[in-house]
């Protein structure tokens, strides 16, 4: 029988310079939403482990805090899985981007937003994570507390 890692305290998270507050799942619940279900689905497409998810947000969270400081450079893992993993969340950031334009008119998605995002994203796996090389409890987490939505019925 595999036990659980110990549990990680606040201290010995990443990118502790990033707070979520209290109300940051209410205030970004599109984003959440859409960019959870996109790792999700891009671990089941890629065949992705936890692991490979880790390194696909840390590739991308690397990439959003280059871009605050005005660079452009994109991190992309070695990793083939984990690469795969990156393409698909960055293809849905830009169609979340396209979509709220479209629906807001003249608000945009910030790349602060996305970052926090994807720093909430890199804590749930931390803190989701069963220390298995191979393992997939993140990913069983994310399909149980983040179901696929049901297709809609046109009558």
């Amino acid at each position: 029988m595999h036990e659980r890692p110990a549990a990680l305290s606040q201290e010995s998270f990443p990118n502790r310079d990033i707070q979520l507050k209290e109300d940051f799942l209410h205030e970004h619940e599109r984003e959440v939403m859409t960019l959870t279900l996109a790792l999700a689905r891009a671990m089941e497409h890629e065949r992705a482990v936890d692991l490979d998810a880790r390194e696909a947000i840390e590739a991308l969270v690397k990439t959003y805090r280059t871009r605050q400081s005005g660079l452009i450079y994109e991190t992309r893992p070695q990793n083939p899985y984990a690469a795969g993993v990156l393409e698909r969340l960055v293809q849905s950031i830009e169609e979340l981007r396209k979509s709220i334009a479209e629906d807001a008119g003249m608000q945009m998605l910030r790349d602060t937003d996305v970052l926090a995002t994807l720093v909430f994203l890199q804590r749930l796996e931390i803190q989701h994570h069963n220390g298995r090389r191979r393992g997939r409890a993140f990913f069983d987490f994310l399909r149980t507390y983040f179901p696929e939505p049901a297709p809609s019925v046109s009558i």
